[in-house]
């Protein structure tokens, strides 16, 4: 049985089937509420003051948002890209310069907007 499963983070989804065990009508008899476990069908079993009945065990599912999976694959996607480039610059000379030249524009950029964010 699932009491609860709590997701804390915006790209976790916890999603849980909503099964019940309420022993309807208390009539106080003795052992209800008991619970054990059957061998036979391999189950948890709960006393409703009458027979036993299975019990409902709950189902949670644990899965990432849409969002977060989309991430992830954009970052595959650009790593695969870099990796596919830094082999062709490892061949080519003219792939290398141009590699280079990127790094070094996009360092220049960083420093920028460093500074004029100050």
């Amino acid at each position: 049985m699932i009491k609860s499963v709590i997701g804390n983070s915006p790209y976790l989804m916890v999603a849980t089937n909503n099964t019940s065990n309420f022993m309807n009508n208390y009539s106080g008899a003795q052992g209800l509420g008991n619970i054990r476990f059957n061998t036979t069908i391999q189950s948890l079993e709960v006393y409703d003051g009458s027979m036993w009945r299975p019990m409902e065990m709950g189902m949670a599912t644990v899965s990432l948002t849409q969002d977060a999976v989309d991430a992830i694959g954009w970052v595959n996607q650009k790593r695969h890209e870099e990796m596919k480039i830094k082999a062709l610059a490892e061949r080519h000379p003219a792939v290398a310069d141009q590699l280079a030249a990127v790094q070094e524009a996009e360092e220049k950029l960083r420093m920028l907007t460093l500074l004029v964010q100050t």
